[in-house]
């Protein structure tokens, strides 16, 4: 089918939702949230449909809308549990909520996103409520190279390459993670958050979640501030909130908390250069100035194993 008719089936979907008993809609226009090969996200009033990835796991995807039905307070709880089949796709609904301002970055909730994250990493896997898969992070930065090494030849690929090839099996997804599997997010950045209408900030996005290393959740603002893109005082703070709400993912201050984020930062930065090599490519275009800098720290990460590596001092 095409992407048209599906917009157009989610389109009504939604709409169908957001108006359970007949009455005129005064809603605003129905808005595309995101059109992406992986996810088409629209909403209605107050409710959101999503389109998930072509090939989704129907019941992988039950189970983590499962578990984010129970763990409301820290996920974001469906509107129904169970995907429903939309021309070939699945499609799960939500209530709406305010996204992070991305205008605002001194407004930006570390502290709500580290809380969050600690109370689901702390969530013991046993009292779940469906047993969940491995979590995504992995799969992700692996399915980013394979994306760049499809798109073609360009320059800054080597580097990516040879900060890939330092990284432990585990980190490339062709191993199991080396560590008990704790209740993971799997793809955490600040896009995930939602504040709902009573005022809290919930994470979204259940597609990635399941079992593994927790300090991959952390991986990505900690890859930002190893490359300079973060600055130190919300590096601190987000770190600082994990560390009080006792996310098992590091140690307690002042242990150093490098030596568990290192492996999953760096794999972080090789898939953020990684996307961003194919994105070059494909637009034909030079990388900007944030997309080089993320290359420039794979070829500083290539010169030195992980068990090498330093501490940064950012």
């Amino acid at each position: 089918m095409t992407a048209t008719a599906l917009l157009s089936a989610l389109t009504a979907k939604v709409r169908h939702t957001a108006h359970r008993t007949p009455q005129a809609c005064v809603c605003a226009p129905e808005g595309v949230l995101a059109d992406r090969d992986d996810a088409t996200v629209v909403r209605h009033g107050d409710t959101v449909a999503k389109a998930h990835a072509p090939g989704t796991d129907p019941g992988e995807l039950a189970a983590r809308l499962k578990v984010a039905a129970a763990l409301d307070g820290i996920l974001l709880p469906p509107l129904d549990e169970r995907p429903l089949p939309l021309h070939g796709r699945l499609v799960t609904l939500w209530q709406a909520g305010t996204p992070v301002d991305r205008d605002d970055p001194d407004a930006a909730p570390w502290e709500a996103a580290a809380t969050l994250l600690a109370h689901l990493h702390a969530t013991p896997p046993a009292a779940l409520p469906h047993h969940l898969p491995d979590m995504r992070g992995p799969a992700k930065a692996a399915r980013a190279m394979r994306r760049m090494r499809d798109a073609g030849a360009h320059p800054a690929a080597a580097p990516v390459e040879r900060a890939w090839a330092t990284l432990p099996a585990w980190a490339r997804a062709e191993a199991p993670a080396p560590l008990p599997g704790l209740l993971c997010h799997g793809d955490l950045h600040l896009g995930q958050l939602v504040r709902t209408p009573d005022g809290r900030w919930l994470l979204i996005d259940v597609d990635d979640l399941g079992l593994g290393d927790p300090a991959w959740d952390l991986a990505r603002p900690a890859a930002w501030y190893a490359c300079g893109l973060l600055p130190a005082d919300e590096w601190t703070r987000f770190l600082t909130a994990y560390r009080t709400a006792r996310g098992p993912a590091l140690p307690p201050a002042p242990a150093d908390p490098w030596p568990a984020l290192d492996i999953p930062a760096r794999a972080l930065t090789a898939q953020t250069a990684a996307l961003a090599v194919a994105k070059s490519v494909r637009e034909n275009r030079p990388l900007d100035e944030i997309e080089q800098a993320v290359v420039d720290a794979c070829d500083r990460m290539a010169a030195l194993p992980p068990e090498l590596a330093p501490t940064p001092t950012k």
